[in-house]
């Protein structure tokens, strides 16, 4: 069986031990702030982890620009050169430009290259349940799957990647346009942290207001507890952009109500990162219908 491989983006916030564990490659969005220009490197090549959110807690404004289809064809053409077919998948386009980009670049290639297979996937989701989905793709190639059968099986299954989400300060949502001035400013008076969910066409929404922190981390517990379904391909992930004692606590709030639980700490990315600001907690787990 012709092999293939698992293209994403930086959306993904998959470290290096995690791509290499899954084999799993990523093109680099950009982050654009103090008139630089980077590669948003999920593993903070030139700017460290820390460093980016104390940036943002300094009032730096990051902004974030998408992968084009010509470095999509690039990337498409140099996998085809060495003989592999291509799996991408990429951050929900509700989100994101970079699945649009991937389908004008598949039709470029695929116009030269005929017998090459790409297939592109609208992920529906980001971060780390965008990285979920990279991880089972990849488990299921390693038991032999087709890239015809691991393409399937996203697409049908993708949905059931869930998200429970909630951000330390309203501010940064309101700076990249997802929430209005005055609920930034009259949540973060009152301490109303959102619980943040990606909807069926892959938007973030709120769908609830808990007050305080600690309220939300419980509030995060209780849904991934009640959403939560064992499959070998995925374990519990838990994302934070520079919050590690409140991942861990998150981490043992979940583990209390799910004994025996795969669950793993990881960080967000600068994309994500970008939007959601330091604090952000998030929670993925694959869910019931």
């Amino acid at each position: 069986m012709k092999k293939f491989a698992i293209l994403t983006d930086s959306c993904c916030d998959l470290d290096r031990e995690n791509r290499e564990r899954f084999d799993v490659d990523y093109l680099p969005m950009r982050m654009l702030f103090n008139e630089r220009d980077l590669p948003a490197d999920l593993d903070w090549a030139d700017v460290s982890f820390g460093e980016f959110y104390r940036m943002m807690r300094d009032g730096i404004r990051i902004r974030t620009a998408q992968i084009n289809a010509m470095e999509y064809a690039e990337a498409f053409e140099s996998y085809v050169a060495k003989g592999a077919d291509i799996l991408s998948i990429s951050c929900s386009s509700a989100l994101s430009s970079s699945f649009k980009g991937s389908l004008v670049a598949r039709d470029q290639v695929l116009a030269k290259h005929p017998d090459a297979k790409i297939f592109c996937i609208d992920s529906r989701i980001s971060s780390l349940g965008q990285g979920m989905l990279c991880k089972a793709a990849s488990l299921l190639r390693g038991q032999g799957k087709s890239i015809e059968e691991v393409a399937g099986y996203i697409e049908k299954n993708k949905q059931r990647v869930k998200q429970f989400a909630t951000v330390e300060n309203l501010v940064y949502l309101k700076r990249a346009g997802r929430v209005s001035a005055a609920s930034a400013v009259f949540g973060g008076l009152l301490q109303i942290k959102p619980i943040i969910v990606s909807d069926e066409k892959g938007e973030n929404v709120a769908v609830e207001k808990v007050k305080g922190r600690k309220n939300s981390l419980g509030r995060i517990a209780d849904l991934v507890q009640g959403a939560y379904e064992k499959d070998p391909l995925y374990g519990i992930c838990i994302g934070h952009a520079d919050c590690e004692q409140d991942a861990l606590a998150l981490r043992s709030l979940i583990a209390e109500r799910l004994p025996g639980a795969e669950i793993t700490v990881d960080k967000i990315g600068p994309i994500i990162g970008a939007s959601s600001g330091p604090g952000m907690l998030s929670a993925y787990c694959y869910a019931k219908e």
